[in-house]
């Protein structure tokens, strides 16, 4: 009897022990994803800076087809990453979306010509706050998202449509609503990638493998901030 209690609390020991390890990896995991995306935004935002600062850049860029350039060019690498990871190694997606984040700000730049400095950072303080608390709640929540998800992802098919049909209607009105709609969508999908990341984690994956997961999920997060910054700063932003 005493033998058998002794082995219990044994077992349980190695359990507790077992689940602190995997604890431990997780959180540790989500620190990465979450460093890659901050560094992600801040190599956005100085870009952007520099870009928007130099009237000689800026003449460049908008005043010559390179801007369809730098404006198409983000969607490609989103493209390549999410279809051709498997096949490249860790430190090349590594560099490829340093790329993307640093196109990201070039393309980004004409929001410091159309909106003032102060609003800009205005928002960008609203959006981390958002972000912030829907990230943490899709981190923790014990509720599964994916029903949530799927309904979001069809509301973003229609918003890129909404979207597209805009810029041939040119409505102000229907600029608002989409707006509202995105600021919706990408709060929601905020949570919902979180919990997406979360679940992929796996203990034994081995450190090349990682740190793809690590660069996609940073990238999920960061196109959620990107978007939902963009859609708060229409309602919130102040125009020159």
């Amino acid at each position: 009897m005493k033998e058998t209690t002794m082995s219990n609390e044994y077992m349980r020991t190695v359990s507790r022990s077992g689940a602190g390890a995997v604890d431990q990896g997780l959180r540790s995991y989500m620190l990465g994803i979450y460093n890659y995306m901050a560094l992600g935004l801040s190599l956005t935002g100085l870009v952007a800076t520099l870009v928007a600062s130099s009237p000689a850049l800026l003449q460049a860029i908008y005043g010559s087809p390179l801007q369809f350039v730098v404006m198409l060019a983000p969607v490609g690498f989103v493209f390549f990453l999410s279809f051709r990871l498997h096949a490249i190694q860790a430190s090349t997606a590594q560099m490829l979306f340093w790329a993307y984040s640093g196109l990201m700000g070039l393309s980004l730049s004409w929001i410091f010509l159309a909106y003032t400095g102060a609003s800009v950072a205005k928002v960008f303080f609203v959006t981390a706050g958002t972000f912030g608390a829907m990230s943490l709640y899709g981190y923790t929540t014990q509720k599964d998202l994916t029903g949530l998800g799927s309904f979001l992802l069809m509301g973003l098919i229609g918003l890129i449509l909404a979207s597209l049909v805009n810029i041939f209607v040119k409505s102000s009105a229907f600029e608002f609503v989409i707006s509202a709609i995105g600021v919706l969508i990408f709060t929601g999908l905020t949570a919902y990638d979180t919990q997406v990341i979360k679940s992929e984690y796996i203990e034994g994956d081995d450190r090349e493998i990682m740190m793809k997961k690590s660069i996609m999920g940073a990238l999920r997060l960061y196109l959620d901030f990107i978007n939902l910054f963009l859609h708060l700063l229409r309602f919130l932003g102040d125009r020159r």
